[in-house]
């Protein structure tokens, strides 16, 4: 038997940095940006406000770059703040390095399943799609997506009975399957 499952961001996640206002370190992306131009060079920012006193902190998208290197759409998307390339952006490993930032993904997404009789048969085997990159605990995946507890999926592994090629004791942002013994 073989089953799919999604992960799927359900919101933005926080944006871990420190608020030179408040001490806080978790910020949400307000999905706004600033543009500003200065002749033929242009600077794009990502707006988040602090969770705790709402600071407004800009995150470096484009740092002096010549408007004509710019694709056309990409300006139009900056310009009406699209919540799509927020989303994007977010993601962007040079974005967050540039920015010095790290997300929390917690409660910002949801695995789909696709069904509720996941325990039929002698052995299953589960195809893990992730919609975003999202790092996720492969134990807790595997935990939610068949109702079991944490500790009864490690004893699986350790047992042998839960076997993928990636390392399940770690986290995990891409596409991955494993096979459930029964």
């Amino acid at each position: 038997m073989s089953k799919n499952w999604v992960v799927v961001p359900t919101c933005l996640p926080i944006v871990l940095r420190r608020c030179h206002a408040c001490a806080s370190e978790r910020f949400r992306a307000s999905g706004k940006f600033r543009v500003n131009a200065n002749h033929k060079l242009i600077d794009a920012w990502l707006l988040a406000l602090c969770t705790v006193c709402g600071e407004t902190t800009k995150l470096t998208v484009l740092e002096r770059m010549n408007v004509r290197s710019i694709r056309p759409e990409l300006l139009d998307l900056l310009h009406d703040n699209d919540p799509g390339l927020t989303a994007e952006l977010l993601q962007d490993p040079v974005v967050l390095r540039r920015n010095r930032i790290a997300l929390d993904w917690d409660n910002a997404w949801r695995l789909d399943t696709g069904g509720s009789d996941h325990l039929e048969g002698e052995a299953i085997e589960v195809s893990v799609r992730f919609a975003a990159r999202i790092p996720v605990r492969a134990v807790r995946l595997i935990a939610e997506g068949f109702g079991f507890s944490r500790a009864e999926v490690e004893r699986l592994i350790i047992e042998g009975n839960l076997v993928s090629t990636v390392r399940l004791s770690g986290k995990l942002s891409g596409d991955f399957t494993f096979t459930l013994k029964r």
